[in-house]
């Protein structure tokens, strides 16, 4: 049986007359554009596109099966925008995972827009690293998942909004301070299968941080920073979820990580996904997470 999927794939490359413009156009890689299409004709047993140059062309078979593929995508297109009409977003479903302070800063007031304007959907969410939530993604168990990377780069098989950069802050008894002010302190950070991003930004700053404590939990890291016993650094979403009093918080310039919303296949997502979408954007432009948190506490 046909993949719709790889159809669309195909579709693409046959209206944009090249991988390059037809991964921009999908919101893919050229490496993924390029499996699909080997998929495809691995599952044809046909020869659908030949090398041309540095480039590619389709062969008579792959031009047939194009224009077949744009009739049936035209088709499904049709048939699922027209049971959309009749359903509404009466009932339905959405799937969400995202990481811990994700799902207690962006996704409540999300799902409350959500649950306000569509309340026959139905939410369900699941707390996972973002690589667990790719997974998931991945294995269909979900529809979508908030994400952080700490560089530009993001997965080539599934596509990603981005929402936000998330800056990391130096949390201290004492403000204004930088990575390299402390070169000399205690740190507390994550497990070592964490904390990478965090010892590479101080080597950039010039020193080998010395950690003397080690925890993931973002109350844990600030109760031990308020009793003195080291420094820390944490991400201004974290902050917002939680705050001890008597740090002090200063945003790095130098050390983000960047926020992510990831979905599978090719778009329009479902209804219902759409929705909660619209409502998470919502929510980002009201909450303003990228922006610096201010460093007194009160």
């Amino acid at each position: 049986m046909l993949d719709i999927l790889r159809l669309r794939v195909l579709a693409a490359v046959a209206s944009q007359g090249s991988v390059t413009e037809a991964a921009k156009h999908l919101s893919y890689s050229q490496p993924a554009v390029s499996r699909h299409l080997a998929r495809l004709e691995a599952e044809t047993g046909a020869r659908l596109v030949q090398r041309v140059g540095r480039g590619i062309r389709l062969t008579p078979e792959g031009e047939h099966l194009a224009r077949r593929a744009v009739e049936i995508i035209g088709r499904v297109d049709t048939a699922a925008a027209e049971l959309s009409a009749m359903v509404g977003l009466r009932t339905g479903r959405v799937r969400v995972a995202g990481f811990q302070s994700a799902l207690a800063t962006l996704v409540p007031p999300a799902a409350a827009v959500l649950s306000r304007e569509h309340p026959g959907i139905e939410m369900r969410l699941t707390e996972a690293h973002p690589q667990v939530a790719l997974d998931l993604l991945r294995a269909g168990e979900v529809d979508a998942a908030i994400i952080f990377r700490y560089d530009d780069t993001t997965p080539d098989d599934v596509r990603v909004t981005h929402l936000f950069d998330d800056p990391m802050h130096l949390l201290s008894l004492e403000p204004g301070q930088t990575l390299a002010d402390h070169r000399d302190s205690d740190w507390i950070d994550g497990c070592e299968n964490c904390r990478r991003e965090f010892l590479e930004a101080c080597q950039r700053a010039g020193f080998i941080a010395h950690i003397a404590y080690t925890s993931d939990d973002p109350i844990v890291k600030q109760a031990l920073v308020a009793a003195g016993m080291g420094v820390t650094t944490m991400p201004g979403m974290a902050l917002r979820a939680h705050r001890a009093p008597g740090i002090k918080a200063t945003a790095l310039d130098d050390f983000r990580r960047r926020v992510y919303l990831a979905s599978y296949g090719d778009p329009p997502d479902p209804p219902a996904t759409t929705a909660f979408v619209t409502a998470l954007h919502h929510a980002v432009q009201e909450a303003r997470p990228g922006e610096p948190t201010p460093i007194d506490v009160g």
